[in-house]
């Protein structure tokens, strides 16, 4: 005779082992993992990475000039300028090299220093405007606004003074820069305002 047990008391057996009911369903059913649905990535704006690229180039000229400079303490400037032009097969009598040696007879130790301290903290500024605008981070841009705007009447004097194509090349491109970073903050404030009125 066949003796039957309650669902209630019963035990199903797995492998040997009595394992109870409730638990044996939980280990029968397969686990579904859903797939973890992440937001839209968020797109980076070339332009600015374009601008911190610039920006961490420049400071890594300046540092190199400010190295250089400090590499010429103790020494005659003259003498190192008219052995750069022996070097380069550059007449040391001629005329733009006559005139940058008369103007390094006038730098001593003291404006050295002068020099590469400017230069290394111009180079500074210049690392944290691209280190910022890397990270897209908005007290970047307007701190690259204001230094890009702050140095414009010197760059423009300076070109008054004597025109090169190396000044007016920098002056259009810190230009550039300056319009972009304008226009981009003064996009970003709209759709702010626009945002909030919204909510």
């Amino acid at each position: 005779m066949t003796k039957f047990s309650s669902p209630e008391s019963s035990a199903f057996r797995n492998h040997g082992r009595e394992i109870p009911r409730g638990l044996e369903s939980s280990r029968s059913e397969p686990h579904v993992s859903l797939p973890r649905v992440s937001g839209p990535s968020k797109k980076r704006n070339r332009w600015l990475e374009l601008i911190a690229l610039y920006k961490l180039l420049q400071a890594a000229l300046l540092v190199s000039i400010g190295v250089g400079a400090l590499k010429l303490l103790h020494k005659d400037v003259a003498d190192v300028l008219t052995n750069i032009a022996k070097g380069l097969r550059m007449n040391p009598e001629g005329r733009l090299v006559g005139f940058l040696l008369e103007r390094a007879s006038l730098i001593d130790d003291h404006r050295l220093h002068q020099i590469s301290f400017f230069l290394f903290g111009y180079a500074a500024l210049g690392l944290i405007e691209g280190i910022g605008l890397i990270l897209e981070k908005v007290w970047a841009e307007y701190f690259t606004a204001f230094i890009t705007a702050s140095f414009l009447p010197i760059e423009i004097f300076e070109l008054m003074h004597r025109i090169t194509w190396f000044r007016v090349g920098l002056l259009v491109v810190n230009l550039a820069v300056l319009a972009y970073l304008v226009g981009h903050l003064i996009r970003r404030r709209t759709a702010m305002a626009r945002q909030a009125r919204l909510t």
